[in-house]
């Protein structure tokens, strides 16, 4: 009998690290060749499987495609949701709105920081109409809809949000602050440092959800 667990816990880990040499190498690929320029064929050479080992372990290139970005935001392939990590912990525990606010921006900081390569697939391919990339597009974004409003809530429910703003209405404020689109424009297109526009971010967020300082609430 533990033999048999042995050897499940050996095929366990072997699958786990074959899932994550694909993954690599397919991140690699779609940040120099884009998405259209990247094949499974292409993600099976590098990673030194099959193809039908690529199929098997992850999907197809669109399937790839999400379980990189997942990965990538996370930092590793841990099941444990950004709000549960470090930042996110230290967020939900903040006793001030604005230091709530401040450490939500440092979590943006963080995703930017590993997804950054990856966002232009998201800009220029999506825009040019792949339907696997807006598909992927769309999930996403239905995603950090959830995850601000999330915040949102949260916000509201400890600290209050300024006179006449809805939980909705901060949600959506949250969620266009933050679209990669907004961190690709003042990151690399005008060259801000991340401290910058972290600082920047953590700021327009609260003022825009809490009011700003010294105003009447």
């Amino acid at each position: 009998m533990a033999t048999r667990r042995y050897r499940s816990e050996v095929r366990a880990e072997q699958a786990r690290a074959t899932r994550q040499r694909v993954l690599d190498a397919a991140r690699g690929l779609f940040v120099r060749r884009g998405y259209a320029g990247t094949t499974v064929e292409a993600i099976a050479a590098r990673a030194e499987v099959s193809v039908q080992t690529v199929y098997n372990t992850v999907g197809g290139k669109a399937a790839v495609l999400k379980a990189v970005y997942d990965v990538t935001i996370a930092g590793d392939a841990d099941p444990i949701p950004m709000i549960d990590r470090a930042t996110g912990r230290a967020l939900r525990a903040a006793t001030d709105g604005r230091e709530c606010l401040a450490l939500y921006a440092r979590m943006c900081r963080e995703i930017y920081e590993r997804i950054g390569p990856l966002v232009p697939i998201l800009l220029t391919e999506g825009a040019a109409g792949d339907r696997e990339v807006r598909t992927f597009i769309d999930t996403i974004e239905s995603e950090r809809a959830l995850g601000t409003t999330n915040i949102a809530r949260h916000v509201a429910s400890r600290f209050g949000l300024r006179a006449g703003l809805s939980v909705d209405d901060a949600a959506d404020i949250l969620w266009t602050l933050t679209s990669p689109d907004v961190l690709y424009r003042l990151i690399r297109r005008r060259r801000w440092s991340l401290d910058r526009f972290e600082r920047w971010l953590g700021e327009t967020m609260a003022d825009a959800l809490l009011g700003q300082r010294g105003a009447p609430g």
